[in-house]
């Protein structure tokens, strides 16, 4: 850490290239759950994003907020190609000046209507910085699990493979004795093998586990970092039926509800363009008084104007329709992400009651007895009651058989975090929106 700071720091003062260009963050190692959230939060580009977008939000019910600006015009007429503007002054000219101001006045509730629109659509654009904190959230602990199991697959390929270097010691000790075959030594030998490459191919999947967990966190992919956690307990949030008020908790389904607030209210806001806007003006006109022949000005004086627009073409017929088909569109959209929520819902809770049962099955009975059955094959090889044959069956039972817990312990964590995240937005971390 120490050295990624000072080799940073020196950078920007030599205005290197790379200087000023944020770096991804360095982890500390072990990585816990708890400390992966927190950095998604701080890190995640698809969380910065939707804050982003609600930040243009914001800003547009500060756009909607305000009110038309007057307008202020200068003119000068009634100028006499023939005659000339004459001499003097610029007051004293022998031309109409005339200073005018302007200001529209919205009527029918335009401006509120405008302003309840966009606050509504902010309204949606928070609750969808929830959902992307939810989504993001779920495939961190469903990548933070993958690579748990990971390693411990290949804890468990690195264990299989150094038992079986002490095997193939042993075997060579029997086959000078004369106690054991060559084939059966080249056997173990051929396993022994086989059981390097599967510890290689293990770190394979842990590089990638790790690369995927970075990008989804924002920090730096390389390192020999790993993560650590416990598995959920078995009995963590037993599933249920989806319940409607789950549902109504999404924040997938209150955006989607934000929107079809906003939608009635444009409704409204296209009805209300019928309604006349009325325009006022007032100005002051200058046409000096001469004595010369040249000059026939009338001097200072005042007007006013009202001007309305002539519902003579149309009257806002294809806003009011668009409009209307807007808020049947995202009636729809809202019934639609109510059935997805739902399907998903109950798609969480069958996944996460078989994963349950299968977890606890491999950790109750196969676990247990597959290595009874080993350390009694061990136990017999040693005495020379069974052949190498039956040997290498038994530790390939328990090779097989720690790999699938480990991958049952990672569908069991990741269907309780679908299920856990799917009855509405994240407890944490950090409150999304900001």
């Amino acid at each position: 850490m120490r050295r990624a700071l000072a080799a940073l720091m020196l950078a920007a003062a030599a205005g290197l290239p790379g200087a000023g260009v944020a770096q991804p963050a360095v982890v500390a190692e072990p990585l816990t759950l708890a400390r992966a959230e927190a950095l998604l939060s701080d890190n995640n580009r698809a969380i910065a994003a939707a804050r982003r977008a609600l930040e243009q939000a914001q800003a547009d019910v500060a756009i909607a907020a305000q009110r038309p600006n007057p307008q202020l015009s200068f003119a000068v007429q009634n100028i006499n190609p023939n005659r000339g503007i004459g001499s003097g002054a610029p007051r004293s000219k022998t031309v109409d000046s005339v200073i005018r101001v302007d200001q529209l006045f919205e009527r029918g509730g335009k401006a509120e209507l405008r302003t309840d629109t966009a606050r509504r659509a902010e309204a949606a654009a928070g609750e969808d910085v929830e959902e992307v904190t939810r989504q993001q959230l779920l495939g961190l602990r469903q990548t933070f699990y993958d690579l748990l199991a990971a390693q411990e697959k290949l804890l468990g390929a690195e264990q299989a493979a150094a038992l079986f270097a002490r095997t193939v010691e042993a075997a060579e000790l029997r086959l000078k004795a004369g106690d054991l075959a060559a084939a059966d030594v080249a056997r173990i030998r051929v396993d022994a093998l086989r059981s390097q490459n599967e510890a290689r191919a293990m770190q394979g999947e842990v590089a990638r586990g790790r690369v995927a967990l970075a990008y989804v966190i924002g920090i730096a992919h390389d390192g020999p970092w790993r993560v650590t956690a416990s598995w959920p307990a078995l009995d963590a949030v037993p599933p249920a039926a989806a319940r409607d008020a789950d549902i109504e908790e999404r924040a997938d389904v209150r955006a989607a509800r934000a929107r079809v607030e906003a939608a009635d209210k444009a409704r409204e806001l296209a009805r209300a363009l019928r309604t006349r806007d009325v325009s006022v003006g007032a100005q002051y006109e200058h046409w000096p008084n001469r004595a010369d022949a040249n000059s026939q000005g009338t001097g200072n004086s005042f007007g006013v104007a009202v001007s309305v627009p002539l519902f003579l073409r149309h009257q806002h017929e294809g806003e009011i329709a668009r409009a209307q088909a807007d808020w049947y569109a995202a009636r729809d959209a809202l019934e639609q992400v109510r059935a997805q929520a739902r399907a998903e819902l109950a798609r969480a809770a069958g996944d996460l009651a078989a994963a349950r049962e299968r977890r606890s099955r491999f950790e109750t009975a196969l676990l247990p007895e597959a290595l009874r059955a080993a350390g009694a094959a061990e136990f017999a090889f040693r005495n020379g009651a069974i052949g190498v044959m039956d040997l290498l069956d038994a530790r390939r039972v328990v090779q097989a058989i720690q790999a699938e817990l480990a991958a049952a312990r990672a569908d069991h964590a990741r269907a309780l975090a679908a299920f856990e995240l799917g009855r509405g937005s994240p407890r944490n971390p950090r409150d999304a929106p900001r």
